[in-house]
Parts: structure tokens; sequence; C-alpha cells
């Protein structure tokens, strides 16, 4: 009952025509055993209920298991020897149950060593050859025969020890490791041996992988006495901590008359008493060697090598420890005085020697001084810059145009880097008082323009009043050879008095492009930094807190923490006793005024947006969904904001870059993703016409359409309670 595998093992078969048992180890019906029978695994596994149930090639992968063992190899061919005995390592993979036999090179064996079993699942010696080992055959002090060869396993790793453990086999202790009798004579004959010839090793190997490519460099300098004008010769030595060689190369001055040399010394170990004269070949050897018979039996010689050296010639070389700043070494009779070193040599002798002192010697007199270029004055042909150029060489080159900063600040989009000011002419004329200009600085090649407004029944043409040109500062001499200096952006600012070509001028306003430019930059511009003109305040009042805070509240007397723009700047004035700029006054007043707050409706965005599209004829709304739905991967039906803005301004869509701001910000969702199909329906004016609202909420701002007509105050109303907190700190 509950049995649902009734299948039956095939245990009968023919072999060579003959009936027999051909399935002894196959289980009963159903797969399971029969009465007294015991299944044995194919392949080696964890018990039931221990480990993980992932194939062996999974579980047991990269886990080998190491056992040291050893077998007797008899020798019928020799009298020294009866047998053998042969260490090797037996290596069990769990992975697949396969085994490989290593025996460990032994030098001077004469034996070929190294994989005696290469790996491959071994079977079990007769009568069971149709059966391979597993693990359950492996344990220590025991022997295990592979064809026909007999291994004791004699001991094993820690790794293989609880392994073992792990798969509930009772390991044996460990065995002795037997000695090969024949090895063991031959190592008490060659230690009882002493050798006739002595062989003196001389290991420079172990210097040379230390120290390879390390060299100490000295600076030096040699005073040739023989020179026509005994005038010193530098020199640089190196030399090679790998093999202690030097070599010298000489630094040859341009236009010395010298000849250029490839090296002043050859790389070669430097003797300290050179030269002490010629040796005979075979004078100075490596070794040197006794002839023990003499001519005691007749022409016959026996050598062998000297221990004592005696008769050797010893050659003292110069060695690192030799060499310090201030010494005089001896390079073949020529007294060469070492100067100065490189920063790596200093840090090896600082390690090795423990030297701090590396005071350079100084051994020339100190170059003299350059001579300063001088420049004829300007002849008043062409531009200075191109008289300047005809100067600096044979071959007159045009003037150098700053190409970077014409790259970067040239108009790109809505950024037109343009400050525009208007002005008016400082004059006691009363026709030329109420002419207005408007004068434009361009940032990319800092040059000026200067434009007339026009202006009915004055008798005044009006137009272009100045072409466009770099202005050079009033006060300067004409014909002189310094550069002239120009008026630069920073020169001007609303207050500031200009005289372009000798009319001068008051600027008075700005444009609002020029007022968030200059505040943007506020570390080119002194007069739109805030935190400039606050600590330039804070010296003048400070002293006088209390009556400054006290005019302030005087100012407003219904307590609303707030005042107009023309008492802000006369009290700013009358504090500060013109001081201050105008500029600064405005820069204070626009950081600390009261921001205008327009309550957005979606309606009148849209209308707003509707009728500049129309204005400017642009209906491919369908090309603009298609790439905003190809940029929407996931077809989820909603976009980033940023991305959204991108693609509008690569369509060029005529609208505000604030209106767009504003205008996706209508169309988020809940996670400020932009809902695109309703973006784009919106201001589609040929299908979902809105109609325009007949009062302007909002003035639309756009720089060109600046008239230059100056507003009626720049700001309306200034909090002035942040101001006098951020001068003289908060009041308790």
């Amino acid at each position: 009952i509950g049995k649902e595998k009734f299948h039956k093992s095939q245990h009968w078969g023919y072999c060579n025509n003959v009936a027999m048992l051909v399935g002894e180890d196959k289980p009963g019906i159903g797969g399971e055993p029969l009465p007294g029978q015991k299944l044995k695994p194919k392949y080696s596994v964890f018990p039931e209920g221990i480990g993980s149930d992932a194939p062996a090639w999974v579980a047991f992968d990269k886990q080998v298991l190491s056992f040291d063992a050893y077998f007797e190899e008899e020798v019928p061919d020799k009298n020294q020897e009866l047998y053998r005995i042969r260490h090797c390592k037996i290596y069990f993979y769990l992975e697949d149950d396969t085994i490989q036999v290593i025996e460990p090179q032994v030098k001077n064996s004469g034996i070929s060593q190294g994989t005696i079993v290469r790996r491959h699942r071994i079977p079990l010696p007769p009568p069971h050859e149709d059966q391979f080992y597993t693990i359950d055959h492996f344990n220590i002090n025991i022997e295990v025969i592979l064809y026909a060869r007999r291994y004791k396993i004699i001991d094993c790793d820690q790794f293989t020890k609880n392994f073992l453990r792990k798969m509930g086999v009772r390991l044996n202790p460990p065995a002795g490791r037997p000695d090969d009798p024949y090895t063991k004579e031959r190592q008490k004959i060659l230690d009882s041996m002493k050798p006739l010839r002595p062989y003196e090793r001389i290991d420079t190997l172990k210097q040379f992988l230390e120290h390879n490519g390390h060299i100490l460099r000295f600076f030096c300098v040699w005073d040739d006495p023989e020179s026509m004008f005994h005038d010193p010769r530098e020199l640089v030595l190196r030399y090679y901590l790998s093999d202690d060689t030097i070599d010298i190369k000489e630094i040859i001055p341009v236009n010395s008359g010298r000849d250029v040399v490839p090296l002043f010394l050859r790389r070669d170990k430097l003797p300290k008493n050179a030269p002490t004269g010629l040796y005979q070949p075979g004078t100075i050897t490596s070794r040197t060697v006794l002839n023990v018979f003499g001519k005691l039996v007749g022409n016959r010689s026996r050598y062998i090598l000297d221990n004592r050296k005696t008769g050797a010639v010893h050659q003292e070389f110069y060695r690192d420890s030799d060499l310090k700043i201030g010494a005089v070494i001896n390079v073949w009779g020529r007294k060469i005085m070492l100067c100065d070193c490189d920063e790596f040599t200093k840090e090896y002798y600082r390690t090795k020697y423990g030297i701090e002192d590396f005071t350079p010697v100084s051994y020339k007199a100190p170059p003299p001084p350059k001579p300063e270029k001088t420049f004829p004055p300007y002849t008043g042909f062409g531009s200075e810059e191109d008289s300047l150029c005809s100067c600096m060489g044979l071959l007159p080159k045009p003037p150098q145009k700053d190409f970077k900063k014409f790259m970067e600040k040239d108009r790109s989009g809505m950024e037109s880097n343009i400050l525009r000011f208007l002005a008016k002419l400082v004059t006691d004329s009363p026709i030329d008082t109420d002419r207005k200009f408007i004068i434009s600085y361009f940032l990319s090649d800092d040059t000026i323009s200067v434009f007339e407004h026009i202006q009915r029944n004055t008798g005044i043409l009006g137009g272009k009043f100045l072409e466009r040109g770099r202005i050079k500062k009033p006060g300067q001499e004409l014909f002189k050879s310094e550069p002239s200096e120009y008026f630069k952006a920073q020169n001007l600012f609303v207050g500031a008095r200009v005289c372009f070509h000798g009319h001068n001028f008051l600027l008075v306003d700005a444009d609002e492009y020029t007022f968030n430019y200059m505040e943007k930059h506020a570390n080119e511009f002194s007069v739109a930094d805030v935190g400039v003109i606050l600590k330039k305040l804070k010296d003048i009042a400070e002293s006088r807190s209390r009556e400054v805070r006290q005019v302030f509240a005087a100012s407003d007397p219904e307590h609303t923490k707030v005042i107009e723009y023309d008492p802000f700047r006369n009290l700013i004035v009358s504090i500060t006793d013109g001081a201050f700029s105008e500029h600064e006054i405005m820069t204070l007043g626009r950081y600390y005024s009261v921001k205008d707050e327009y309550e957005m409706d979606l309606h009148f965005l849209l209308s707003v947006a509707q009728e500049q599209l129309k204005k400017n004829s642009f209906e491919n709304f369908e090309q603009l969904s298609a790439v905003l739905t190809y940029n929407d991967r996931e077809k989820c039906g909603v976009l980033p904001h940023e991305m959204c803005r991108t693609i509008c301004k690569s369509f060029k869509l005529p609208v505000a870059d604030d209106d767009l701001q504003a205008l996706l910000t209508m169309f988020e969702d809940d996670h400020k993703q932009v809902e695109y199909k309703k973006f784009v329906d919106g201001l589609n004016w040929r299908d979902n016409q809105i109609p325009a609202f007949q009062t302007i909420k909002v003035p639309l701002k756009n720089e060109d359409d600046w008239s230059g007509q100056p507003p009626s105050l720049p700001v309306k109303g200034i909090k002035y309670l942040p101001l006098l907190d951020d001068l003289f700190g908060k009041e308790e």
C-alpha cells in the first residue's frame, strides 16, 4: 500500500549464448534492495542528511584529497641494493572519483620520476575489477593496490582528515615513513667525502637580483689643469649597485668647442690606486692554484686550488661607502670632486648609512642675470600687437588670438555673453544731457560697441555711435614700448564713469542678463560679490551697529520688515558716506529683495506657449512625439524632466527656457517624471488650441527686446532684517 513503482530489474541474461546471472547488484521490485543486499554507490557521495544535494561535480568542485604513500620496488640486477623505497603522492579528485599518482623528483636518482599514474578512474583489484575506487576505500595506514602495485598510505593533509571525519570514517594513526637503504648509504658516503679541489663559490646573483636597475648618481666636477682656460669640467658619475661598476659621462656645454664623446669613462670597476702599471697576463685572476709536485716527478705536475690565495694580487675598488658629497676620488690619475647627488641616492645613503647631511658643494659662480628684453616704441603703423610681433623674430607672424576664450564666451543658444549697459553723457551741454546710449561689451574678444537710442524730435540721428573694437584706457602715452591697457569687463558696472575716445559716459543701468551674469561669476566681478560687499559694509558700520538698526527700524514705521528701494539706497549711501557704487547697492538690494511669487496657471502657460509656437510657425508635433516615444525604452509613458527639456531644445522649440521649465513641471507625476504625451498635446495649437488671455500676468523677458529704458526701481521691496543679521548677528 502506498507504493507507486513496481518495475522489476533484469537479473538474468545471456553471455556467449550461456544463460547466467548478470545483475547481482541490481535492486528488487520498485528499486528496493533485496533481503541481505547492500547497494554500493557508483560515485563518492555524502551520507544521507549531510551536505548539499547538489551533484558531485558541483558540490566537490576543485576539492582534492592528498595522501602520502610509498611502494617497494625490487632491484634484481644490482648487488648494492635489493629493493627501493619510492615515496609518492596519491591525489583523489572528489568531483569524478579520479585518481592520480605523482612521485616527487629526487636529485641524481637516475629514475624517470613525475606522474606514475595519470588521472582517471582506477578499477579495484580482482575479483572486483568491475567496480572502481571510491572514497570509502581510502584511510591512513592501509594498503591500496593500483594496477598490481601495492601502495602503503602513511599520512594525509589536514583537509583530507577533516573531510574523511565528516564522511564518518574513523582515521587510523599515521604510519612511519621508511628510508631508502641505498639512498641513505650514498648520503653517508657523500658526507664523509672531502674534496681535494675545494670549490670556491662567488655568488653575485643575489646582489644582481636585489639591485638590478638601482643606480647612484653623483654630479661631479674636474678641474682640468692642462686645459687652456682652466675651466671646470662637469661630469655625472653613475654607480651601479648590481655589480659595483662605475661609468662617467661629461656634460658638454653648448658652443664649448669640445668634441662630444659618448662616455668619459666606460663602465667598469674603478680601482682606487690607478694607474699602478701594467700586469703580466694571468697575474690577476679570480682563483690561484698550487703545483703540489713541482719538479720532483719529471715534467709531470698536479695543481689544486689555493684557498689562502698565496701570491694573489689584491686590488681595492671604489664601493658605495667611499662615495659621498665633498669627497675627491681618483679616476685613473684625475682628481674628481663629488658635489651633489639626486634624490634616490640621498634616500639610499639615508637608509643604509644614516647620513643626513647632503649639502651640495658649489663649484661655479652663479649665472649672470638674464638681460631683460627691450622693445622699440610703437611707431603708429598698424596695431600695437602687430608691431610687437614684428620684433619677436625675423619672420613676423600675426598676433595670436585667444581662441579658447572665444569658443567659451561666444554666443551659444540663449547665452549671448554680452554685457549691456545704459549710459548717458557726462557733459554740461543741455542738448547732450538727455541722450541715451547702449554700451555692449563682448566677452568673447573684449570688444565694445556703443549705440545711441533713437529719440524723436531731438535733432540727433541716433544709431551706431562707436564701431565695435577694443578701447584703450585714457591717459596713456601713444608711442611707448609697453603694451597699452584696454577696458575690461571689470571696469564696467552701474555707477562707473568711463571715457571712450574723449567722450565721458556714466553707466546708469544694465539689463537683467548682465546682472545675472555678474552675480553668477562673482569671483570675477567684486561689485557683484555679496560676500565682499557685506564684508566691506561690516568694516564700515560695525562700530555703530545699534545706530544702524535704529535707522532701519525708523524707516519701517509699520513694522512690515520690508522697505522700498529708494529709502534703502539712501540709508546705505548715508551709512557708507558714498563709498559704495550704485552697482554694489543694487546687488545688495537684489540679494535681499522680496521675490515675486506668481501663481502659474496651466492654461495661461499653455496659451502663452501656443502663441509663441504659432508666431514662429512650429508644427513638428508628430515628430516631437515620435522622438519622445522612442526615448521611452520601457514604454511607460513618462520620461525624466531633463531628457524632455533636452529633446525640446534639439527641436529648437521657440519657447523661453523659464516657460519650458514651468510647463514640464506642470506635467510631472508624483515621481517627478514628465507625462510627455499630455505635454505634446497641450502644445499642439493645431488640434488643441487654447484661447489667448487678454491680460498678461507675467511679462516675458527677452534680452534681445531690451530697449535701454531704465526700470522704475531695480527691486520692489527689500527685507532688511536678514541683512542686519548677516552684518551684526542676530539680535537677542
